[in-house]
């Protein structure tokens, strides 16, 4: 054991006066030898507990870390208060990684960062065999375990690692870890009865607030309106690329504000400059994918907003937690629209392939005779006619992987890899004396492999030349004929993963993929999901909800949240600050709700229904055209609630789907419908009583108790009839959430309402009353190339904007997704349509006087050339253009092109 009386003088080192709640058990346990178990919210300390070890006894400590692009950050801010620190990623060229390791084993490091895949290599391995590891430190440990929210392979393989090096005492590190979580940590890693400290999940000095919005409009204007009065540095959560640049270059237009977007798809150089600049103050918002804080200790952050609805709350919480760090207020608000939840679905679906979506991509694979298969995920996907996107091909690889019967060849940035497999001491002699140009090709590339025969190793092709002396055709002759030597593996630079199938001899059902595992694992994704869409709508107190999820035994109200401001909280530690009172009024409120659905479900018939929000319209009376196309008027339900906004309806609906009264079901993919459930029917028809809370925010609640005529309309169906009698209901089956997609009906209502369709960031909003779109365009003027917008107008031709939601063409709806900010991929799988069938829609709606921009399709720097050669009318340039493009992306893009701007001449 270390002398536990020095840890408080080395705490000025850190720039630090005391500990915070938990630190110091945690470090006098890791210096006593014991494995630990170390639960901290974020911003709470948690590196500390294994750097400040560090600096005592002999050895190194091996902290392993998940991402790459932060290690230089968190090694050089050590290097600054004289800690000798270092890192070994695939950053490094070999003969760096080698230094480091050598310095390792010298002891010339205390501690040491790496990514959870380097205990790959052997070689790291072996020589760590050599070195005293007297710290095994393993943060985001919820990484290790199936049911975590960042599952990753690698980290669920250190356990084995760690027995490979002798089961050195170990900390595992988390600020978002459930106890199903915490117990597959300790299992996985095999923790000798390890120390758990688990400080609580409480940020007392956060404040959380959801705002619900519905189209992106509202989105950018509520964030507009919530940064024009919260000033500090802040991040701003987006759920795509695509999206981080678009609010990024919102908030810049609409405010005086510098803001900056930072995701994967930038160059290392833009992102580690957006990095710098925020963390130094000179750009106060930074507008981010989900990495973006881990690891970052900027302690000033003062808001966190997600733009939009995140995968889960141990997400939400880990990234709502990266505002006030240092301990002063700071605002953590979420932009909840419903329709958020489709995205989310989507990806679920894309990360967890079905059986026979796999088995579609293995027999595709095993028909190709190329090897490697050097097809990106998107080719593979566009060839098979696949409906998941590119995601869900790189999941179907991955699990081939795993099965052994494929193996991914990465090209990383923009490199060769190379392997050879043999162990004679030249291959050289295997080539003819007069192929002299493949000789000295090879020769040079056994002095970049060296030693390491079996291994992929990565290498510039630009080196090669200039050591060769060979112009590139050259070149890559040489190594195409080498090629023909069977121990000689080589891919060359590509935009993708290459493939090779290992193994031709097994039938699809002989492949060992577990999808057993699989669905259980995605059926937890989904359930992650629910929790998160509970939190969103829930009126409990915000700080209560995450502490009961994560088990905190502390759990209280924070008394300040969004939903507890509105209510003097509770004196006592109570679970809710809940209106706990059930008046006759909110029972009637809430069988007549009940009743609507039921009679919009009878009106339709089974298995057919509406979805929330015309269910809403339908009970506020609504005068919108698919109400008496529907023959909804007739209904005694409709115009029942009229002395409610319809806003207010949903939010009741939503209430009662919680509660289990009623469900939404798809009788289409992603267009769910609502349908009462058994109790809801007992309810509705005054057999069971209304049981419990209902989740609604406090004013609402206060309003459905009073009474229902006050100061409001009578219900126009309702006078003599406060509750109508109930709809000849069948017995009515409990019906899963998420069953699989029935055939469409021509006699369903094909609404895409706010909690329908794939999000489309609640996208559509109704033509006002003369015709026009909400949303404002300029006109194009004809042969100008400095335009994006390629329709002359915005708005609809007045018979589209007279046609019912039944009735609109199959371009709308294309339309309506591409408008709503879904890439052409992400639409074409939702509506299952082929990549040309997405334009072919783009040039319908174009026709029709929709508005369509030409950046759905064309990136900016094939824009930029298109621009110039169609102005000067020069077609021969364009021909070459569509020659040097891949025939079934680029090629369709700008034909796509030519025809928009023909379309308007």
């Amino acid at each position: 054991m270390e002398d536990v009386s020095q840890i408080d003088a080395l705490l000025p080192r850190f720039g630090l006066t005391h500990f915070r709640p938990g630190q110091r058990e945690v470090i006098e346990a890791v210096l006593a030898g014991r494995d630990c178990l170390c639960v901290m919210p974020t911003g709470g300390g948690k590196s500390l507990c294994y750097q400040l070890p560090a600096l005592l006894g002999e050895g190194v400590t091996l902290v392993v870390s998940p991402l790459i692009a932060l290690m230089k950050d968190q090694v050089d801010s050590l290097v600054e208060l004289g800690i000798r620190a270092t890192f070994i990623n695939s950053t490094l060229t070999p003969d760096e990684q080698s230094e480091r390791l050598a310095g390792i084993a010298a002891g010339e490091f205390e501690l040491v960062y790496v990514v959870p895949e380097r205990f790959r290599s052997s070689r790291f391995l072996e020589s760590l065999r050599s070195t005293k590891i007297k710290l095994l430190a393993i943060d985001e440990a919820h990484c290790i375990s199936e049911w975590g929210h960042d599952f990753r392979p690698d980290y669920a393989r250190l356990g084995q690692f760690r027995a490979q090096l002798g089961q050195p005492p170990t900390i595992a590190l988390t600020a978002t870890a459930t106890a199903a979580v915490r117990k597959d940590i300790v299992g996985l890693l095999n923790l000798q009865a390890p120390q758990a400290i688990v400080t609580g999940f409480a940020r007392p000095n956060l404040f959380y607030e959801i705002q619900r919005t519905g189209s992106q409009r509202e989105k950018d204007d509520a964030l507009i309106g919530f940064l024009e009065k919260t000033p500090g540095a802040g991040i701003v959560y987006a759920s795509s690329r695509k999206r981080c640049e678009e609010v990024a270059d919102t908030i810049c237009q609409r405010t005086k504000r510098r803001a900056l977007a930072y995701h994967a798809g930038m160059v290392s150089e833009d992102r580690t400059r957006a990095q710098d600049l925020f963390m130094s103050g000179k750009a106060e918002i930074i507008v981010a994918t989900t990495a973006f804080g881990m690891g970052i200790d900027k302690a000033n952050v003062r808001f966190v907003v997600h733009y939009n609805l995140p995968g889960s709350l141990e997400g939400y919480y880990q990234e709502a937690g990266r505002a006030g760090r240092d301990g002063l207020p700071a605002h953590c608000l979420l932009l909840f629209s419903p329709g958020d939840r489709i995205i989310h679905e989507f990806f679920i679906e894309n990360a967890y392939p079905a059986r026979e979506t796999v088995q579609a991509v293995y027999e595709f694979l095993l028909e190709v005779e190329d090897d490697p298969i050097e097809m990106t995920q998107e080719e593979v996907k566009e060839a098979i006619g696949l409906s998941i996107g590119g995601d869900g091909v790189r999941a179907c690889e991955v699990l081939l992987e795993k099965a052994k019967v494929v193996e991914r060849l990465e090209a990383s940035q923009n490199m060769a890899i190379v392997r050879l497999r043999s162990d004679l001491p030249t291959l050289v002699d295997l080539l003819p004396p007069q192929a002299k140009t493949k000789r000295r090709v090879l020769r040079a590339i056994e002095r970049i492999v060296g030693g390491r025969r079996h291994e992929l190793i990565y290498f510039q092709l630009r080196n090669l030349a200039q050591e060769t002396e060979l112009e590139s055709p050259a070149l890559m002759k040489a190594i195409k004929e080498l090629k023909e030597l069977e121990c000689f593996d080589f891919v060359p630079p590509f935009r993708g993963r290459a493939i090779r199938v290992v193994r031709r001899d097994l039938e699809f059902d002989e492949v060992p993929v577990d999808f057993e595992n699989l669905e259980k694992r995605k059926n937890a994704e989904f359930d992650r999901l629910d929790r998160v869409l509970n939190f969103a709508r829930s009126r409990h107190c915000r700080q209560w909800e995450i502490l009961q999820y994560f088990g905190d035994p502390a759990a209280t109200v924070c008394g300040h949240c969004d939903n507890c401001a509105g209510a003097s909280p509770p004196r006592a530690a109570a679970p809710v600050a809940a209106l706990s009172a059930v008046s006759p009024q909110l029972v009637e409120t809430v069988r007549k709700t009940l009743a609507g659905v039921a009679r919009c479900q009878d009106r339709f018939g089974e298995g057919r229904g509406l979805g929330k929000t015309a269910v809403a319209k339908m009970l506020c009376g609504s005068k919108a055209t698919e109400m008496s196309k529907w023959r909804l008027t007739q209904l005694s339900t409709y115009g029942l609630l009229s002395h409610l906004k319809q806003e207010e309806v949903a939010e009741l609906i939503d209430a009662l789907i919680g509660m289990g009264h009623v469900e939404q079901i798809e009788v289409e993919r992603y267009r769910p419908i609502a349908r009462l459930t058994e109790s809801g029917v007992a309810v509705m028809q005054g057999k069971q009583e209304l049981a419990g809370h209902v989740p609604v925010r406090a004013d609402l609640y206060l309003k459905l108790n009073g009474p229902a005529s006050a100061g409001s309309p009578a219900p126009r169906s309702a006078q003599s009839t406060p509750v109508p009698p109930p709809p000849p209901v069948p017995s009515v089956k409990v019906v899963s959430q998420r069953p699989p997609p029935a055939e469409s009906s021509s006699a369903l209502p094909s609404v895409r309402e706010s909690e329908q369709g794939r999000d489309l960031d609640g996208g559509w909003q109704e033509p006002s009353e003369n015709g026009a779109t909400p949303a404002t365009s300029t006109a194009v003027p004809r042969g100008s190339a400095a335009v994006t917008r390629l329709a002359a107008a915005g708005a609809p031709r007045s018979g589209d904007a007279a046609l019912d939601e039944s009735a609109r063409p199959p371009y709308y709806w294309t339309w309506r997704l591409l408008s709503s900010g879904y890439t052409p991929s992400e639409c074409a799988a939702i509506r299952q349509l082929s990549f040309e069938e997405i334009l072919q829609h783009a040039l319908e709606a174009l026709a029709a006087e929709l508005p369509v921009e030409e950046s759905w399709f064309i990136p900016p720097a094939l824009a930029e050339r298109l621009h110039a050669l169609v102005d000067l009318n020069e077609p021969q340039p364009i021909r070459h253009l569509l020659q040097a493009l891949p025939r079934d992306t680029g090629q369709l893009q700008v034909q796509w092109y030519l025809k928009c701007r023909a379309a308007l001449a």
